[in-house]
């Protein structure tokens, strides 16, 4: 075979990841050029472009949602003796950062296509030792606000929402962070708008927005003598000008990333059909509950394939095409066990843990990307049937 016959290699298909513009780049060189490369004006300015964001309610900039959780916590007085009720499935962020101010995880179940923290196991796990609830919403289907914040009120309750994958979902009309009590984001370069790391916290007032700016920058308050104190061991959570420049130009293309996003969305309903069928995520109800679609994940119907999760993400490998696990059961993981979990606790949590992939979805993937990882998935599971 010469050369000129020699077949064409597709071309590998990631996952998810960034989209940076040339303006975006060239503006961190005029950022590093004028030497304010750590918390100052682009911070204040990504701030700001935040708060109009979430209908004008307080916003602070913080090295990672991670960060943010840690710092949401200790704003809402969670400590050593409390208990924090999240869902079974999620990222690591919230087990770790629960454990990490010293309060004791309590784990629920989710419901199966939503994902969403099930709100009924919720109430049933409340004690009198548990301090606030984090939900954590998925793309398709936010969890339920309204019911959701009148079980907290009912409870005298502190919500701290985990919104790191939907910048740009709405409820009812209105942008996810502009209501509630405290909402994190996150801007990782696989989020639907990137700082390449940080996250934002939202509050509901200015005193709770100086008592972030405390909590970010090692507890330090200024006394009137222009000498500082420490009163609580606050972490080191300020996020750079370079990374703010960023995020500003990412706010400023969210609209052009959240139709991208959509559009894409769309051809995954249309194209992505399998003998037998995966479950797929819910699409939203109305027009007013738009979603941001921050991934895809599909649940694989192992029991009729004759081939495990890991054998259909290394076909898929094989096509040069990348997938994601979103996410693993919490209770499970070996810190999750620590705190009593254990298998069949929570079994749509599990069966998500066992079954889920995520698809390539990112705005530089092009319809017929998506034409080709459909292709490839429904190949796959129609030859590894039973």
């Amino acid at each position: 075979m010469t050369a000129r016959e020699q077949p064409v290699q597709a071309a590998y298909l990631k996952f998810a990841g960034p989209d940076l513009d040339e303006a975006t780049i060239a503006g961190v060189a005029e950022v590093l050029r004028s030497g304010q490369i750590t918390s100052g004006p682009w911070v204040a300015r990504f701030e700001r472009q935040l708060e109009a964001f979430c209908g004008g309610r307080p916003v602070r900039a913080l090295t990672s949602a991670t960060a943010a959780i840690e710092v949401a916590l200790q704003l809402c007085g969670v400590g050593p003796g409390d208990e924090v009720i999240t869902g079974a499935q999620s990222f690591f962020t919230v087990l770790n950062m629960i454990v990490k101010v010293g309060a004791a995880p309590v784990f629920v179940d989710c419901d199966l296509v939503t994902r969403n923290i099930d709100l009924e196991e919720v109430e049933a796990a409340i004690t009198p030792r548990t301090k606030a609830i984090i939900p954590t919403h998925f793309p398709g289907a936010l969890v339920d606000l309204d019911a959701l914040y009148a079980l907290a009120k009912r409870r005298g309750l502190r919500v701290i929402e985990d919104a790191a994958l939907v910048l740009g979902s709405r409820w009812r009309g209105r942008n996810v962070g502009a209501i509630g009590d405290i909402v994190t984001f996150s801007f990782h370069p696989n989020k639907n708008a990137t700082s390449i790391e940080g996250g934002a916290l939202v509050v509901n007032d200015l005193n709770e927005a100086r008592r972030v700016e405390t909590l970010r920058f090692h507890g330090i308050t200024h006394l009137p003598d222009r000498t500082r104190d420490v009163a609580f061991p606050g972490g080191k959570f300020n996020l750079p000008d370079v990374n703010a420049r960023i995020g500003c130009a990412q706010i400023e293309r969210l609209p052009e990333f959240l139709a991208r996003r959509r559009m894409l969305v769309d051809r995954y309903f249309a194209d992505f059909v399998t003998d037998p069928a995966c479950v797929l995520p819910p699409r939203p109800a109305s027009a007013d509950d738009a979603h941001s679609w921050n991934m895809f994940s599909i649940l694989l119907p192992l029991e009729r394939l004759s081939i495990d999760r890991s054998g259909f993400r290394n076909a898929m490998e094989a096509r040069a095409i990348g997938t994601g696990v979103s996410y693993e059961a919490l209770h499970l993981c070996t810190l999750g066990r620590r705190y009593g979990g254990r298998e069949g606790q929570f079994p749509n949590a599990e069966r998500i843990a066992r079954e889920t992939v995520t698809l390539p979805l990112h705005t530089r993937l092009r319809e017929a990307d998506v034409e080709r990882v459909c292709e490839a998935a429904a190949a796959i599971i129609a030859t590894a049937g039973k």
